[in-house]
This record gives structure tokens, sequence and C-alpha cells, in this order.
């Protein structure tokens, strides 16, 4: 016999065992298989639900380990216990720790952009549902507070607040798809690129994967998204200029031959160095930069015409602006320095646009 027991938890019931569990969010909200775990039976977890029970049951084979309105916190752990069952699938026997405490789900939709901390987005609290993403073969259905969303392919989730959330583009299609107000959506588009959660490329990407670009309410947000984006890649711009030491280039102009058409316009020109910078931003219809873009081809064109006029031009993306506006930096300044080494180019005239 073990001298060292404790005689006072031999006696300790499941349901005592748990009494340490009640403290965090996440603790409160527990499955059927992790109370199983805790040597609590379903029979056990049923009795603590009857009516004037300590517990209560917020959605099939999930439990709340007290009585009162569910926090919005406890809904949303609620939702993912229920969606992605941890315990029952994806384990292969790994240890506790191992396993993502909820499977293969996340957070989606306008809960997901209410934890990114969009203003227009609605409260957590006053959400009557709440968005799960879940793998396209998850044999459940929606129900009570839990959502269910089904993707062929599941993103990598961000961690918000301890909670897995689908990355605000993919957050943001699956918000939109469900709503039919065009200033709500308008809205939501806006401040998704306004306040930099995600490039409008990225974005118009996942509307367009959802189809959801043929929706009028869609469309002329799109536009509007497209010239919130153009205008943020030219404050980067002007601020990589600034930031890097550059040259101050003129800004925003027209290019044009002597009695000649327009040769286009560009964002920034330095007429001695006879070097253009060119932001390409991406319509709903294109994608990347493939010989079937449209708009990738004129900027080809254009570009091939001003060189062999002499004049280098540098294409950059909003996105490389964002994520290393020194790289780029660099690069125009290798185009104004090489410009001593090349023939002059021929004489343009610039213009304001």
């Amino acid at each position: 016999m073990n001298n060292n027991t404790s005689p006072t938890a031999c006696h300790l019931g499941p349901l005592d065992r748990l009494s340490h569990l009640t403290g965090a969010t996440q603790r409160r909200v527990l499955s059927a298989a992790q109370l199983r775990a805790h040597g609590v039976s379903a029979a056990s977890a049923g009795s603590q639900c009857r009516p004037g029970g300590p517990w209560q049951l917020l959605l099939p084979g999930v439990y709340l380990l007290r009585q009162g309105p569910p926090t919005s916190e406890e809904r949303l752990h609620a939702a993912l216990l229920y969606a992605g069952r941890p315990g029952q699938e994806g384990g292969g026997g790994l240890p506790e720790q191992a396993v993502a405490p909820y499977g293969a789900v996340m957070i989606t939709g306008l809960a997901a952009l209410a934890l990114y901390g969009f203003t227009s987005a609605p409260s957590l609290l006053s959400l009557g549902t709440i968005d799960v993403l879940v793998p396209r073969t998850r044999r459940l259905r929606s129900t009570g507070c839990a959502r269910l969303i089904r993707a062929h392919a599941l993103p990598r989730p961000e961690q918000v607040t301890g909670v897995p959330v689908a990355p605000v583009a993919r957050a943001l299609a699956d918000a939109v798809s469900e709503l039919p107000d065009a200033a709500a959506v308008r809205r939501l588009l806006t401040e998704a690129v306004r306040a930099g959660h995600c490039e409008p490329s990225a974005l118009v990407n996942e509307l367009r994967q959802a189809r959801l670009l043929e929706r009028p309410q869609v469309a002329d947000a799109v536009d509007a998204l497209l010239a919130e984006g153009r205008a943020l890649a030219e404050d980067r711009l002007y601020e990589m200029v600034r930031a890097h030491g550059l040259p101050e280039p003129v800004w925003n102009v027209e290019l044009r031959l002597p009695g000649a058409p327009s040769l286009g316009g560009v964002d920034a020109y330095w007429p001695e160095q006879a070097v253009a910078v060119e932001l390409y931003v991406r319509a709903p219809h294109q994608g990347g930069k493939a010989a079937g873009d449209p708009l990738w081809s004129e900027h080809a064109r254009k570009r091939e015409h001003l060189e062999r006029l002499g004049v280098t031009v540098v294409h950059l993306t909003p996105e490389k602006l964002r994520d290393s506006p020194g790289q780029q930096a660099s690069v125009v300044r290798t185009a104004l320095t090489a410009a001593d080494d090349r023939d002059p180019a021929a004489y343009v005239l610039v213009l304001p646009r």
C-alpha cells in the first residue's frame, strides 16, 4: 500500500476533479470527449444539466460548466468545440498538448472580423450565429449558435486572443456571401484595405474564388476597394522615396513625344535619369503577371515602348511596397545610378495628368 496516497483524493468524484478547470473561459466550456477524459460520463454530464443543475448544454456534446447566459468568448469556444470535436478526430495517438485544441476548424465570417477589431463589423455579443470554417468532409450540421461553412481546402488560421481565426480575406469573403446590404459590404471591404488588414489583390482573389464578384453589391464595393488600394500604394511609394533618401521625382505625370500621341502615365519620373516607376494594381477580373492578363500586357507594351526610347521603367506592386520597401528602393536607386552608363534617352515631354 502506498502510504503517500491522500485519503481525501481517494474519495474525489469525477465532478469534484473538474473544480480546478472552471477558471479560464476555455475550461468552462468542455466537450463530451473532454469530460470523458476527466472521468465524467455522458450520464453524469447530462444529470448536471437538469433544471436547477449547475451546468448547461450549449450545443450538442458541448457543455458550459455554469449557469447563466454564455459570454461571447464562451460561445466562440463552444462553436469551435462542436465543429472541431477534439479528442475524436485527428489526434493520431499524439499527446493532448500536440493536438490542436479545436481540430482543423476556425472562426470565420463576421465573428472573425469582430475578433480582428473591424469597427464596421457587428460586435460578437450581437451576433446570433458564429461562422466556423470546417473541412468539406465534416459530418455535422449547423445548429444553435454554430453555422458551419465547408471548404475544400482550409487556409492556415491566425491566432487571435487564443482562438483560431481564418485569414482576413477569407473571413471577409464568407461574411460578404451572407450580406445583401451594399453599404455594409462596402464598409467592410474599405476598412480591410484602409486599416491595412489585407491587400486589395488578396481580397479580390478570395471574392473571385467564392464567385461573389458578379453580385451587384460586391462589384460596386470592389470599385471603391481598388481606388482605396491604389491610394494606399501611392502613399507607400511616397514614403519609400522619402524614407530611403531617393531623389525627389515628379509625381503622377504623363509622358509624351513632341507632336506625337501620349506614351502613357507613370506614377513617378526622374527626368534627368529617364527613370519611371509605375504601380501595378490588378483589377477584379485579372490574376497575376501572365500572358492572359490584359492589364499586365498593357504595362508590358508601355514598358517596351518607353525603353526603346531610352526610358527605364520599374514596375512595383502594392505588396512589394508593403513587404520590402527597402529592397524596392534599392531597385529604383540602381536604375537611377545606371543612367550614366546608358545612351541618352529621347526627349519626352513631362505633363501633369
